[in-house]
């Protein structure tokens, strides 16, 4: 006879209400708090992940001493130090029946693991950054990806994913611009929708990050107050995070370190539960990031104590303390008992948090600890072919031609290449802050990476086999080549230990550490120069642009990256990727992202030009392509209505390529300051050389809806462009559209995307 709360034939909450009436407070608190095993290990600076590490750990009671009342959550048991797959599975497996074995209900813990860049565990497969991601513009692949990552952490145990990151980046000096899928908040909502829904397909709760306004912080320093407006934060910030809620089904929403006009936004009740819950109708789980609970005591100081910052907290919409426990235990024990916080708010909580792990099957009575991994009785496998596959896709997708005077590339099979710069040799630049060789591995230096990886120069060498590729450690070394491949790039790290990535934010848009004077130098000897970037930002190019013969961009593209590149400049692979934010002329204090209303733009009021030299959407291609017979189906519609733009895309060039189309919105005028262009759609049309496609896009008038004031969104009539281009600059067809009727107020249930269907269209031939 199975408890009621193990009856699988009851719904998830009605089970979860079952069990929670029978723990003790000291039960339902462990349900809302982690630990992290090993996080403690190590000494000196290097050995902390984040700040405050060693003062949290400090007050964390370890495992054992936890497991009467059982765990919520186990904290990164693959991703804290280097393990070998198949033993931590085994290990893994072993504590969860300890944990299991220990409480009174037989209930395990929730595991959860990075997982940016691919499962950030030793010896698994590293994929691109999402800045890459947004480069491919291709949600679809990337939600294969996703499913793929998502099937391999299912396999050795883990339940939750922390991923994908959706802050809209809005100032590139921010370190952790490579995190985020780009500067435009429907490139984001897209992109970061198809990897929300890869996780969940593969059963791995995908976590929301981070909820929200991070990326806007002031002056783009980490954990910096965030200034900015309720249109702003609804119209741009927000609208990724509604769009993965809506049509990606994420179960899992993590709070942000930062505050927003002086309220932290892990104690922000209105962010936290006004909207996420009661307007937009979440049901999953809120999670912390690391420390933020503490954090409002210790950085903040909205808080005096663990236990303020603990009420604080879960009275907010925070429901587990990640990534161990120091306000959820005995400090938010204790106020509970005193009666200072109501125990009905860790009610809420806990009845969210067994409902997911009823969902996850924790709460069944069949359920193992034996994940499938250990079932085929072989080694655990985590880099296998599949993954490096689609990790490969993703980065030949993403790879961007910025520019090819002269036609410079691709290089010619016999080139004497010489390869410079001071990364062209090293495999750092394709990886991100957040794959495991650079967030663990580097307070590993007597570990190997764990994966097969080929520096940009290994890889140069592989794909021209009978060429003179040589690697000039000077100037003077690159003098007698045909062409100098300058590898320009950024080494990842965590909070100053690296020219990109977390608490790793710049002062201004430079290449680091003196790589431009290198390549000024190289300019200056009269051999045509490639520059190619393998970095975390877009850095200021415009002194060099008139010089360089080409410029190719990759955004840390991970273990396949350095042959994706490779296959760019020889020409095996014709460059598709788009750029996910444009790259600045200048490296001014100041860039400006594309979406901004005229007097963002260059004007007669300020001396300084923020235009970028590359703008958002920008690539080239080894093809050409035609773009013909652009059209509406109907250019006069209702505030509730919608059409067809309809366009016809020919190859005309000599090889088979992949043109990006996309699709964006002018309001002429509105009742506030609209950006002067905003995409609403996009696709990729991949054709053979004189093939032809009719690409259809279903606009609809939701799409230019905007908020006028908070609460309040509309669609207003009056005259549109409906402009079809190939970045957000380079405009192509300009298709009028006028909207006709009463002013509409829209809601939850307005249309999000522009959907879009490629259709071939067959040549016809004589008879």
């Amino acid at each position: 006879m199975h408890s009621p709360w193990q009856d699988t034939t009851l719904p998830a909450e009605t089970r979860a209400a079952e069990l929670l009436s029978r723990m003790t407070l000291e039960e339902k608190l462990a349900q809302l708090v982690g630990i992290w095993p090993g996080s403690d290990a190590g000494e000196g600076d290097d050995a902390d992940v984040a700040p405050m590490q060693s003062e949290v750990n400090a007050a964390t009671p370890d495992l054992q001493s936890l497991l009467a009342d059982g765990l919520g959550q186990l904290t990164r048991p693959f991703g804290t130090a280097p393990v070998d797959p198949t033993e931590k599975t085994k290990a893994l497996a072993e504590d969860q029946r300890r944990i299991a074995d220990a409480n009174r209900f037989s209930v395990p813990a929730l595991v959860h693991e990075e997982c940016l860049t691919g499962f950030a565990a030793w010896q698994a497969a590293i994929f691109p950054s999402p800045l890459a991601w947004g480069a491919s513009f291709d949600p679809d692949l990337v939600e294969q990806a996703a499913r793929l990552i998502g099937d391999s952490m299912r396999s050795v145990g883990i339940h939750q994913g922390l991923a994908p990151v959706l802050d809209v980046l809005r100032d590139p000096r921010w370190g952790r611009t490579e995190e985020t899928i780009g500067e435009d908040p429907y490139l984001v909502a897209t992109i970061g929708t198809g990897y929300v829904r890869g996780l969940e397909t593969a059963g791995v709760v995908a976590t929301l990050k981070h909820f929200a306004g991070h990326a806007a912080s002031r002056g783009a320093r980490n954990h910096a107050p965030v200034s900015i407006g309720p249109r702003e934060l609804a119209d741009i910030v927000l609208f990724p995070f509604e769009m993965a809620l809506r049509e990606g089904g994420a179960r899992s929403v993590m709070s942000a370190y930062h505050d927003l006009d002086g309220v932290p936004a892990s104690g922000d009740a209105w962010l936290l539960t006004e909207l996420l819950r009661e307007q937009w109708g979440f049901a999953g789980t809120v999670v912390s990031d690391y420390f933020a609970v503490s954090f409002l005591e210790l950085t903040h100081r909205v808080a005096g104590s663990p236990a303020e910052a603990a009420a604080l907290a879960l009275a907010a919409g925070i429901d587990v303390e990640l990534p161990a426990q120091r306000a959820y235990g005995t400090p938010l024990l204790k106020a509970v008992q005193s009666g200072e916080v109501a125990e009905e708010l860790v009610d809420r909580s806990v009845l969210r948090v067994l409902t997911q792990k009823a969902e996850l099957g924790l709460l069944d009575a069949d359920w193992s600890p034996e994940p499938p991994a250990l079932a085929a009785d072989a080694p655990v496998d985590l880099d296998p072919p599949a993954l490096r596959d689609a990790a490969r896709r993703i980065a030949e997708e993403s790879v961007v031609l910025l520019a090819n005077r002269d036609n410079a590339l691709p290089l010619a099979p016999g080139a004497r290449i010489a390869v410079a710069g001071p990364l062209a040799d090293d495999v750092a630049p394709l990886l991100g802050c957040y794959t495991f060789p650079r967030h663990v591995g580097v307070r590993h230096p007597e570990l190997p990476v764990g994966v097969d990886l080929a520096s940009p120069f290994a890889a140069l060498r592989a794909e021209f086999p009978g060429a003179d590729v040589t690697l000039a450690k000077t100037p003077r070394d690159a003098a007698g080549a045909d062409v100098v491949v300058m590898v320009a790039g950024d080494r990842s790290g965590l909070f100053g230990r690296g020219t990109s990535g977390e608490g790793c934010d710049a002062a201004d848009l430079e290449l680091p550490d003196g790589q431009g004077e290198l390549l000024d130098r190289l300019l200056d000897i009269g051999v045509p120069v490639v520059l190619v970037l393998l970095t975390g930002r877009p850095y200021a190019l415009g002194r060099f642009a008139d010089r360089l013969a080409a410029c190719v961009q990759t955004f840390f593209p991970g273990e396949e990256g350095g042959g994706a590149l490779a296959g760019v400049l020889s020409g095996r692979i014709n460059p598709s990727g788009r750029l996910p934010v444009g790259v600045p002329s200048g490296p001014g204090a100041q860039p400006a992202p594309y979406l901004a209303p005229p007097l963002g733009r260059r004007g007669d009021a300020s001396n300084i030009d923020p235009t970028p030299l590359y703008p958002f959407g920008h690539g080239l291609s080894y093809t050409s392509f035609a773009w013909e017979d652009a059209s509406a189906d109907a250019t006069e519609l209702s505030t509730d209505g919608g059409t067809t733009v309809r366009l016809t895309v020919t190859n005309t060039g000599a090889l088979a390529g992949t043109e990006v189309v996309q699709l964006y919105l002018h309001d002429p005028v509105a009742r506030v300051t609209r950006p002067v262009n905003r995409l609403i759609g996009y696709t990729r049309v991949t054709l053979e050389p004189g093939r032809s496609a009719e690409v259809r896009l279903g606009f609809h008038a939701d799409l230019t809806a905007y908020t006028l004031a908070p609460g309040e969104r509309i669609v207003e009539p009056g005259a549109l462009e409906l402009r079809l281009a190939a970045s957000s600059e380079d405009i192509r067809h300009t298709v009028p559209v006028t909207l006709t009727g009463p002013e509409r107020r829209v809601g939850l249930d307005r249309r999000l995307r522009c959907p879009v269907t490629v259709h071939p269209v067959h040549p016809v031939h004589p008879a």
